[in-house]
C-alpha cells in the first residue's frame, strides 16, 4: 500500500496525447512499457489521469458516466512510457450492444497488447468491495495480466470509513489470491498518490524497459 507524504508533489511528468483507437490493431506499435487505466464508470479515471500528468485538459472529464468510448493513448516522459485510458466497465447508461462492443474492445486490448506491463484498476474508495470490480480482477488473473489497485476519491470519505472499505477489499482478495496487488491511495483534488504512482511506474520502467524494447524490435 502507498500513501503520500506530499500530496502536492511537483514531480514533473511530460504528457502528450498520441492517438485514439477503436481496436487494438489501430493502436500504434510501441517499444516502451505501457500502463492501462480502467475502472467502472464514474470512478474518477479522467481526473486521476489529469492529476498524474499535471495537465487538467489531457483526459476529457464528463459528469456523464461512459464518456470514454475509445482506447486513448498518451506518450509520457518524452516517449519513455505510454499511458492508456480505457473505457470504463459497468456502462449503466449505454445500450446492451454498446456494452458488448466495449467489453470486446477492452478484453482484446488487454490480452493482445504486446507492450502492456500493468493495469491500474481504479476502485472508488467510498464504497465496500463491488462484485463488478472483483469480477474484472478475476478476468485479469485468468489472462495472466499484472495489475495494481488505485483507490480514488479519498478526499470524499473519512480515513476510518475508508480503512474499513480497504480492509474488506483485502479480505475479499485474499480468499482467491495468494498475494495482494500493489495498492495506492489517491485524490485528484488534493494530489494524494501522484508521487507514489509515478515513482512506481518509473521503477517498473527501469526493470522491464530496455529488455522490452529489444524484444519488440525483433
Amino acid at each position: 500500500m502507498a500513501g503520500s507524504d506530499s500530496p502536492k508533489s511537483l514531480i514533473h511528468v511530460n504528457a502528450e496525447f498520441l492517438q485514439s483507437a477503436s481496436r487494438t490493431e489501430e493502436c500504434p506499435a510501441m517499444h516502451v512499457p505501457e500502463y492501462a487505466f480502467i475502472g467502472r464508470s464514474n470512478v474518477g479515471k479522467s481526473s486521476l489521469i489529469n492529476m498524474l500528468a499535471n495537465h487538467q485538459g489531457l483526459a476529457k472529464i464528463s459528469g456523464k458516466p461512459g464518456k470514454t468510448q475509445l482506447i486513448n493513448l498518451f506518450k509520457m516522459d518524452e516517449g519513455v512510457w505510454s499511458l492508456v485510458d480505457l473505457p470504463g466497465y459497468g456502462y449503466a447508461r449505454v445500450s446492451k450492444v454498446q456494452r458488448e462492443t466495449f467489453s470486446k474492445m477492452i478484453s482484446h486490448y488487454l490480452r493482445n497488447r504486446a507492450n502492456l506491463v500493468n493495469v491500474f484498476v481504479l476502485i472508488d474508495g467510498r464504497h465496500e468491495p463491488q462484485e463488478i470490480d472483483l469480477d474484472f480482477l478475476r478476468s485479469l488473473g485468468q489472462w495472466g495480466i499484472p495489475f495494481s489497485l488505485v483507490f480514488t476519491k479519498l478526499d470524499k470519505i473519512s480515513s476510518s470509513a475508508f480503512g474499513k472499505n480497504q480492509a474488506a477489499m483485502k479480505r475479499k482478495l485474499l480468499k482467491e489470491w495468494e498475494n495482494l496487488p500493489p495498492m495506492f491511495l489517491s485524490s485528484a483534488t488534493s494530489g494524494l498518490g501522484r508521487a507514489e504512482i509515478i515513482r512506481y511506474i518509473r521503477e517498473v520502467n527501469e526493470e522491464v524497459g530496455p529488455a522490452m524494447a529489444e524484444q519488440l524490435r525483433k
